[in-house]
């Protein structure tokens, strides 16, 4: 077991239970390709010492984040340059059509003078053009959002800011809804991961040109940048090490290493962290819970047939999605069998000393009388029982949502062909898989073993022993499952058959040699 930080008191929860448990704080809402956004921004505001940990500041990393209200404004709040654009006006009618509109809906914080971009593009259609360019490969450009929760793709250190609200008057805050902290953890655990600052040098160096063109539209859009007005602190972190915090950061060596442009590394870099992420929180929770077996993800590779292989991965979905749950009851109920509940029993005042005991491990029961409730006449018993059911009621509305929203979100788990979820990888993430865990070639065989070693998947037959053991599937079954999935990796031109034995896994970014069985 890893040794654990002393967790900070944090302000803005009720209590802390999930965050005792996997941080403040791990978010439904924040989707994988958030998450790694929201760590750029922190990696960004660290560039003088990447993903390294900072002294003097407790197990916290300070970074201020960009804002860039006026490159958001001009990419999603800005509905009329297409027209005016489009229009049979001169030049400098156009310019001055825009500036009247643009002024009319801006939200006072920094976007006042927009005139520098006259020098920035020699003609009004230029920087529509730029808008455009930036605006069609951003995340999410077509949700129903809010413009200043839309984000550009990052592509340079000009491209990245946080998450933020305003408010009819146009004042704003960082809102914790889409960032909701959950890229602050993933960069605390990059920074305890063995490699870290390895892979804090590569991605400063690759991800972070000024130079780079797309990033010197955005800049020439932008103008100087924006940032928050102070530095701040990270989230809360508990393990100061964990073997799935040096898998992250392998999986992004692996990924950056590989023969192709940083833009397109970043779509595998957000599925496999997702995927990474999503069993961090699963195992986890299985530690908590008192289960010391590994996470099993068994996936059907979606065929024309009803197979055995689906019913056991959507059961095994079932399984996973109520570890969570049981970890949160665990985690409050453990507190009975802390050192200083029993030797409470013995002491003067039994029942104060457990009260005590609770607020120091959960900030809760509140001690000045901050709830609607009146805790005074109940027993610890009584109040373990309460936080129980409200941790585990909290726990439903977001953290608890974490399993089903991510494992879809990354093409983990689909609903086709069935009437209940199950775990079914799709095309992106299989690829995803397959540039994370092959260096150039690797035996079909090998591969399977190494993704279920990695990734906890269960995918063949000899992934699936202990399901054949306890006879939940028969043997065949899961071959042929492995079949479906040998036959897929073929039709994306990830594997290649050498004989009817002898298959082989090929990155499609590695250098290509020569193999035969």
């Amino acid at each position: 077991m890893s040794e654990i930080i002393k967790r900070p008191v944090i302000k803005s929860v009720d209590f802390c239970v999930d965050e005792n448990i996997w941080g403040h704080r791990l978010y439904d809402e924040q989707l994988p390709h958030l998450t790694v956004l929201e760590f750029l921004g922190v990696l960004g505001s660290n560039l003088a010492k990447p993903l390294r940990p900072q002294e003097g500041f407790g197990a916290a990393v300070k970074f201020q984040p960009q804002r860039q209200i006026r490159l958001r404004g001009l990419l999603f709040n800005n509905p009329y340059v297409e027209n005016i654009s489009e229009s049979a006006l001169p030049d400098e009618e156009k310019w001055r059509q825009w500036f009247e509109k643009f002024d009319q809906g801006k939200t006072g914080n920094g976007d006042d003078d927009m005139a520098y971009l006259r020098q920035s593009f020699s003609s009004f259609d230029d920087f529509a053009r730029a808008i455009e360019l930036l605006r069609s490969s951003s995340f999410e450009s077509r949700s129903n959002k809010r413009w200043s929760s839309k984000f550009v793709f990052p592509f340079g250190p000009d491209a990245l800011y946080e998450d933020l609200e305003f408010d009819s008057r146009g004042k704003m805050s960082n809102d914790r809804r889409f960032f909701a902290r959950t890229g602050e953890l993933l960069y605390l655990m990059l920074t305890r991961a063995e490699r870290g600052t390895e892979l804090g040098d590569v991605l400063a160096k690759r991800l972070f040109d000024r130079d780079a063109p797309m990033n010197r539209l955005a800049r020439a859009l932008q103008g100087a940048p924006q940032l928050a007005d102070d530095p701040r602190p990270s989230g809360y972190l508990p393990e100061v090490s964990n073997a799935r915090f040096d898998q992250i950061c392998e999986d992004w060596l692996s990924i950056l290493a590989k023969d192709m442009p940083v833009y397109d590394a970043l779509e595998h870099l957000i599925a496999i962290s997702g995927l990474n992420m999503l069993l961090y929180f699963l195992e986890r929770a299985k530690r908590i819970a008192g289960d010391d077996e590994p996470v099993e993800i068994v996936c059907e590779i979606v065929s024309k047939e009803r197979t055995k292989v689906r019913a056991l991965s959507g059961d095994s979905y079932q399984l996973n999605q109520g570890l969570p749950a049981k970890a949160v009851r665990a985690h409050v109920e453990a507190i009975r069998q802390d050192d200083r509940w029993k030797t409470a029993a013995s002491g003067e005042f039994p029942d104060a000393e457990r009260v005590k005991l609770m607020r120091e491990h959960f900030q809760w029961p509140p001690a000045d009388g901050g709830d609607d409730e009146d805790y005074s006449g109940k027993s610890p018993d009584d109040l373990v029982a309460d936080l129980t059911e409200f941790a585990l009621t909290r726990h439903e509305q977001h953290v608890g949502k974490i399993h089903a929203s991510w494992s879809r979100a990354i093409g983990l788990s689909s609903r086709r062909m069935s009437r209940r979820t199950r775990y079914a990888p799709n095309d992106r993430l299989l690829k995803s898989i397959v540039v994370a865990i092959v260096e150039d070639r690797m035996q079909f065989d090998e591969f399977l073993a190494e993704a279920k070693r990695r990734y906890s998947l269960v995918l063949g037959d000899a992934e699936g022993a202990r399901l054949v053991d306890a006879k939940l599937v028969d043997q065949e079954e899961l071959s042929e499952n492995r079949n479906n999935l040998e036959a897929r990796l073929v039709g994306l031109g990830l594997v290649r058959r050498l004989s009817d034995s002898c298959s082989f896994v090929e990155n499609p970014f590695a250098f290509k040699g020569e193999s035969a069985c």
